[in-house]
């Protein structure tokens, strides 16, 4: 099914997840520091470039960056409510927002242990939980969703990489937690009642023997593939079959001449892999068999406009479609005057070849001066 909202108008869908009637929207974690943090909502128009509706203050601050996977904000669907959950760095709190109403719910804290101020807090959810991950205190907090877009403490974990990195991407299926660690390991944790448990399966990737190292996680829908986005000098992926309830060796992929591939992201469809090469100010797309788990062939976009003039750093890619290969990406470009802004690139694929082409309207300006954006989501996108 496709969402559309036409030019200067917010309509409601009729696609229902659970029982809560879907908006279309993109939002953004301005991640603002040391300034009060923000949200922005856009709608989207008929073309498929978005544009600011509203801004919504989350009560808190955030960390000004950080890690370029990391997901500072995550969408929630959970009965009838339709929640926004942005993570402040700065203050060490979550905002709980209502994306119907874009009002504020609240500022949910962990323990006084739990800091995130030196590279920002990382959220990952499901219908019940949210995981925060705390960069600073290298800890993952889970929160209960409650109704109301309110969150629940119940606990933390202290977790590191084999060389004492913190947690830099995370993502589930079912009841498995994949997360990087920025330091060339990876692991995993069982969710199955909550908290998470450790697997005992934490090791280095491959592609680590030559100093690229996992940042970036996303899994297939079949929970068969976990895909790794390193942070490298050439664009690379790496692919680790987690079918077994716990990680394999990863075999490593070089797609591009892209700089760092730290962000990555499947299509909805699974037939791609789109990569923000966050250093390069590029895109990349790389086909991706998901029966075998295999990557090949692919393409890469030219330098996004305003590349290391207006911004510096690119963030995790949103798709504007839940569908098929995901309609035209969405990047957000951290600033580098203060102003950040989000690119909109056109995929265009014949099955066997591709080309990324920045759209005509793009870059779009966040119009947050204090911006500091690298985390954006889309809603509706792959369902939970």
């Amino acid at each position: 099914m496709k969402f559309r909202i036409g030019a200067g108008l917010l309509l409601i869908c009729s696609a229902v997840f659970g029982q809560a009637a879907a908006l279309s929207f993109l939002v953004s974690d301005n991640d603002a520091s040391p300034f009060e943090n923000s949200v922005t909502f856009y709608a989207i128009a008929a073309d498929g470039t978005p544009y600011r509706v509203t801004a919504v203050s989350t009560g808190g601050t955030g960390a000004g960056g950080g890690d370029f996977a990391e997901s500072r904000l995550v969408v929630v669907p959970v009965h009838q409510n339709l929640c926004v959950f942005a993570s402040d760095g700065g203050t060490g709190d979550i905002a709980g927002i209502d994306a119907k109403t874009r009002t504020l719910t609240g500022n949910f804290l962990a323990a006084p242990s739990d800091l995130g101020s030196t590279n920002g807090i990382g959220l990952a959810a499901n219908t019940s939980y949210l995981y925060a991950s705390y960069s600073a205190s290298s800890t993952i907090a889970t929160f209960q969703i409650q109704s109301g877009c309110t969150l629940s403490y119940v606990s933390d974990l202290f977790v590191e990489g084999l060389n004492q990195g913190w947690v830099t991407g995370m993502a589930i299926h079912g009841a498995m937690m994949v997360v990087t660690y920025g330091d060339g390991s990876i692991g995993s944790f069982n969710i199955s009642a909550g908290p998470p448990v450790a697997n005992n399966d934490e090791q280095y990737s491959t592609g680590y023997n030559d100093d690229h190292l996992p940042n970036g996680v996303d899994i297939t829908q079949d929970g068969r593939f976990a895909v790794f986005g390193d942070a490298s000098t050439v664009g690379t992926v790496e692919v680790s079959d987690i079918s077994s309830g716990l990680l394999t060796p990863t075999v490593a992929y070089n797609i591009s001449s892209g700089w760092n591939s730290a962000s990555v992201r499947l299509s909805p469809d699974e037939s791609t892999l789109f990569v923000s090469n966050n250093s390069s100010g590029q895109v990349t797309a790389a086909f991706f068999n998901k029966t075998t788990g295999t990557v090949s062939g692919g393409c890469t976009s030219a330098k996004l406009r305003g590349f290391y003039n207006l911004w510096s750093f690119s963030g995790n890619i949103g798709l504007q479609l839940a569908s098929g290969a995901g309609g035209l990406l969405y990047i957000p470009e951290f600033g580098s005057n203060g102003t950040s802004s989000i690119g909109v690139v056109q995929f265009t694929t014949s099955g066997t070849s591709c080309t990324l082409t920045e759209t005509a309207s793009s870059p779009v300006n966040n119009a947050t001066d204090i911006a500091a954006l690298l985390s954006i989501a889309v809603f509706p996108s792959r369902p939970f």
